[in-house]
């Protein structure tokens, strides 16, 4: 099991990472102000107060953030009974040292201590306390946060299941029929088709978790189409403009492939003509977006060729799992043509760890 599938079963965040490292300390300078607030009552004595809770606060945060840091891989290896057991005792542990270390350092100068501080123990009982409170209220936010996220990840990867595993009956057929008709007249093709149907099914049975390149997803639609370019011939024509959209974006694995089958469904195979499918692409300084525009037939009501939404919402509900409020699925229509718009945030990164 690598670093990653270790750290994806793990309820523990990932410490080392800056974004850990800014929400703490933002934790941890509320906390300093909720206890200047509580104890100081003059002004001048809040200022003060606010400094020294604020580095003592911070002192215990930061070095906790760093040890579950360095032991982050051990700690990810162990079942969450243990990893919260020895990360609640590592910071305690922690908060003791750096609390004896702040008396005897404070001591030496007893006018620095808060006056409402009686003696030793009294000032070691609050901080501990305190520090104790804390650490398994933080951790329990961790546990629950982790549990969420499963039952959403669960959820989502019923869908794309459900998505990969659909595929059409009168697609399937219609393509068996092609690669049978070429096997007489075009063997060579007939053997091309074939291969590009075995790409489609095994994109379809692959690991629902993983998710694809935006080359891949472009190689495997451009596979789709050569398919169906078969059956339609002149009346299916395509144009791609995505040359300057990176290689590298991270889409979920068959976002793009239903879209053109919606489009070739309800459009190009409902026209006498045929028409021209355009997929293009524009990138901005923070998101990529992804445009499909197909011909639409000039008389709506043709039967089983009404809208059926099934793929468009399960991509959608796909895009806002894995990339938030930043994954977005757009449509819109006229007269004439719809267009389908795929909005992703690159470059990705996943910020849930």
């Amino acid at each position: 099991m690598d670093t990653n599938q270790q750290q994806a079963r793990s309820f523990l965040p990932d410490f080392c990472s800056v974004r850990m490292l800014f929400v703490v300390v933002l934790l941890g300078e509320l906390l300093a102000i909720v206890l200047t607030l509580t104890h100081s009552i003059r002004g001048q004595d809040r200022i003060a107060d606010l400094a020294y809770y604020s580095l003592f606060i911070q002192w215990i945060v930061l070095s906790c953030t760093a040890a579950l840091c360095l032991t982050g891989k051990y700690l990810n290896r162990l079942s969450d009974y243990w990893a919260a057991s020895l990360s609640y005792l590592l910071t305690l542990i922690i908060a003791l040292i750096i609390t004896e270390l702040t008396w005897w350092m404070f001591h030496v100068r007893p006018t620095l201590m808060d006056s409402t501080v009686a003696g030793h123990g009294d000032f070691l009982l609050r901080c501990m306390g305190i520090s104790a409170i804390v650490s398994a209220l933080t951790l329990r936010y961790f546990y629950i946060q982790h549990q969420w996220r499963k039952n959403i990840e669960s959820e989502a990867n019923a869908r794309i299941q459900a998505l990969q595993s659909r595929i059409r009956p009168h697609f399937l057929f219609n393509c068996m029929n092609t690669i049978a008709s070429l096997t007489r007249k075009d063997p060579v093709l007939a053997e091309e088709a074939t291969e590009d149907l075995a790409d489609l099914f095994r994109v379809s049975l692959k690991d629902a978790k993983r998710m694809s390149t935006l080359a891949e997803e472009i190689s495997l639609c451009k596979r789709y189409l050569r398919i169906e370019s078969h059956r339609f011939g002149d009346r299916l024509k395509t144009i791609w403009e995505t040359d300057d959209l990176p290689e590298d974006t991270q889409l979920p694995t068959l976002t793009l492939q239903p879209i053109l089958e919606n489009a070739i469904y309800h459009g190009i195979e409902l026209l006498p003509k045929g028409g021209v499918i355009h997929i293009y692409g524009q990138k901005t300084p923070n998101e990529i977006t992804i445009t499909i525009d197909n011909p639409l037939p000039p008389d709506k009501n043709l039967g089983h060729h009404d809208g059926n939404h099934m793929a468009q919402d399960n991509i959608r509900q796909r895009l806002s799992a894995y990339y938030g409020s930043k994954g977005r699925l757009i449509t819109h229509s006229d007269n004439q043509r719809y267009v389908t718009k795929i909005v992703i945030p690159y470059p990705y990164e996943n910020t849930d760890r």
